[in-house]
């Protein structure tokens, strides 16, 4: 059985016909709200919070972000799919955007994001001026962007296979995010993939109850039944060698230097950090 992304991009595959099945399937509803719930879990919110809702459909997983308190923001690519959400007069506000193309609002916008069943959707190449690779690096860069210092984010999806996992995982730890996966339900057919994803706080800020340290990906390791992604911490190239220019060959650099007695510029967050581009 073919997968839907296998067939038309999103924006043509959920016409009228296909969101509204979509909508008011009693299977898809209790999926949807099953994987949600999951989701809140997992983001563990103890306040009323801004919520993005990437890829948020017709607004199923709104409804219980609406329940839960929280203030919500929904983001997706399919009109029609908006369309049954405005009909359904859901709570959040809602905005027709590619997620491939980015995720637009302003720096620290949200407290946290969730998204359900739409992350595959950007491994797939609609045209031979499109690459998946592109369009993963913008989605991350711009919600890492979008979330608030100590913020986190749960997207559920279904990659196809190894590859895919490993091409979406890699561009979040790429943009920047600490990063764990977790699967639900792993020996059936219906195993549900989760990732995790967390906006580091600087060095002593509070996180979760815990002071974070240098490394991001230290949030996620907190997290029940999360399994920790080491590719950024590593900063090593698919042979287990150091990459040059890495964080962790600049910090060793920096400690030979100084038990060689020279004078070196001391350690901070903005260590191994890339320059943006200046225009």
């Amino acid at each position: 059985m073919s997968r839907p992304e296998d067939t038309l991009p999103p924006d043509l595959f959920y016409n009228d016909t296909e969101s509204y099945k979509y909508t008011t399937s009693s299977r898809i509803k209790s999926i949807q709200s099953s994987m949600t719930q999951r989701a809140l879990q997992l983001l563990a919110l103890t306040s009323p919070s801004m919520v993005l809702d990437i890829g948020c459909g017709s607004g199923l997983s709104g409804e219980h972000l609406s329940s839960s308190g929280h203030i919500w923001v929904g983001m997706d690519i399919s009109a029609s799919m908006l369309a049954i959400a405005l009909d359904r007069d859901t709570d959040g506000d809602l905005l027709l955007a590619d997620m491939g193309q980015g995720v637009p609002f302003r720096p620290g916008t949200f407290d946290a994001a969730i998204s359900i069943s739409a992350l595959q959707w950007l491994c797939n190449a609609d045209s031979s001026e499109v690459s998946a690779t592109g369009r993963l690096s913008r989605f991350f860069d711009g919600l890492y962007s979008s979330l608030k210092r100590g913020g986190k984010a749960v997207l559920q999806f279904y990659p196809k296979n190894d590859v895919q996992r490993t091409m979406i995982t890699s561009a979040a730890v790429k943009a920047g995010f600490g990063a764990g996966l977790l699967e639900d339900d792993p020996e059936t057919k219906n195993k549900k993939l989760y990732l995790v994803l967390t906006v580091g706080a600087g060095r002593g800020e509070v996180v979760g109850g815990a002071v974070a340290g240098r490394d991001v990906t230290d949030v996620v390791k907190g997290m029940e039944g999360v399994d920790v992604i080491d590719e950024r911490r590593k900063g090593k190239n698919g042979k287990g060698k150091e990459i040059k220019g890495s964080k962790s060959w600049i910090l060793r650099k920096k400690e030979q230097g100084r038990n060689k007695g020279r004078a070196v510029k001391g350690d901070s967050k903005y260590t191994g950090r890339k320059r943006r581009p200046v225009f």
